[in-house]
């Protein structure tokens, strides 16, 4: 009850300050938002700071604060057409990486070319992951486990929006994970891809992937997104092997997986009310082959989904601007969705979190937020639980 009486005091003083804020769903991300609007050098940035809390009965658990990450983003425009975009992110306060980099050229608002390291347009956090563009404090985990946010390669291709059918698009050739690496493997059932995420540091290139993105927001509040990435893994085995040694050819081959994924997701916000949803499957090939050579425990088949409700409190208010949105958000995700070449089913990867929440936005650019999460696998009957609050801040 004392919990429950201070964050009701909480929820009090949020309401009587006010100030002015934005509309709950963000159009563009960061990126985007940047090219629209940079004159000569602009500068931007966004940040995250979590706490976590593990809540066990019987057990006690020290909770985590972290400076989760904080990003620093610059865009330059040498002329009317070409434009450069990068993001600095410095993760858990010590990390430091190239999140974003990339040359824009446009030469129509429908093509624009782009090449560099670039987002792949996977699914709704991979590209709108600025900490006030989503509820909770956490991503949701859908994209850690398949869509593994933030997922960046190096590569080029076009961009372009019909604005008055309201269809945008993006198509991009690049650089695919790296499965094996100097003997060991990248890939693997608990994480399924994320380990092989390169990032564009000195990125090995073994063969080129594509990806896709096409979306709809003719109908006013309407995002719906249709993605695809498809290609293999790369492999340095596959550097410096005689063509003609059958037996190296065939270890090489044994090193590599087909990926396909697709994706559907869907944003939509009328009065107050937000839902969001998100499917994100696929396939992998030579998943047995790839097993056997490193003793990996690689699915041949990926399935993940999740689905949110939100409603801002005060939407209705006229004396107020800012928001108060409470939110439900479920989602499962299973990386051993199939499996084969004698490979058991590991229950364990099929996840289920349920996260119940609440957020305040007292102006455009802040969010406090505030969590709690409910985690089970099909493998046990052994739920985790865990409070997180955090504050996200873009700019």
């Amino acid at each position: 009850m004392k919990i429950l009486n201070i964050l009701f005091v909480g929820i009090l003083l949020l309401y009587l300050g006010t100030p002015q804020t934005m509309a709950q769903e963000e159009t563009a991300n960061s990126s985007t938002k940047m090219l629209n609007n940079i004159e000569k050098l602009s500068i931007g940035g966004y940040g995250q700071f979590d706490y976590n809390q593990a809540i066990e009965d019987g057990v006690l658990h020290n909770g985590v604060m972290d400076v989760h990450r904080m990003v620093l983003m610059f865009g330059y425009k040498f002329d009317e057409r070409t434009s450069f975009i990068t993001e600095i992110e410095i993760e858990h306060v010590n990390e430091v990486f190239v999140e974003q980099a990339f040359i824009n050229y446009q030469i129509k608002p429908w093509f624009n070319l782009r090449g560099g390291l670039m987002l792949i347009p996977m699914g709704i956090i991979n590209e709108y992951h600025e900490p006030p563009t989503f509820n909770g404090v956490e991503r949701p985990n859908l994209d850690k486990y398949i869509v593994p946010t933030t997922w960046r390669e190096i590569g080029v291709g076009a961009t372009g929006r019909f604005i008055q059918s309201g269809i945008g698009y993006q198509f991009y050739i690049v650089n695919g994970f790296l499965g094996h690496d100097d003997g060991e493997a990248n890939l693997g059932g608990s994480s399924l891809f994320r380990s092989g995420r390169q990032k564009g540091a000195k990125s090995v290139f073994t063969s080129p992937n594509l990806t896709f993105r096409v979306d709809y927001t003719g109908v006013p509040g309407l995002n719906i997104g249709l993605s695809g990435y498809f290609g293999d893994s790369q492999s340095t085995m596959k550097d410096g092997i005689d063509k003609t040694d059958q037996a190296m050819v065939a270890s090489s081959d044994s090193t590599v997986v087909g990926i396909n994924m697709v994706g559907i997701d869907v944003r939509y916000s009328y009065k107050g009310v937000g839902f969001k949803a998100q499917l994100t499957t696929g396939g992998i090939s030579n998943t047995d082959q790839y097993n056997d050579y490193h003793g990996s425990d690689l699915g041949y088949a990926f399935l993940g989904y999740y689905g949110e409700l939100s409603y801002n409190l005060f939407h209705s208010f006229d004396f107020t601007s800012s928001e108060l949105i409470p939110f439900i958000r479920y989602e499962n995700y299973d990386t051993h969705h199939q499996v084969d070449g004698g490979l058991i089913e590991n229950e364990a990867y099929n996840r289920t979190d349920i996260t119940i929440g609440l957020g305040w936005k007292p102006n455009r650019g802040v969010m406090y937020k505030v969590d709690y999460q409910v985690f089970k696998t099909n493998a046990s009957s052994v739920v985790k639980n865990q409070f997180n609050a955090g504050i996200g801040i873009w700019f």
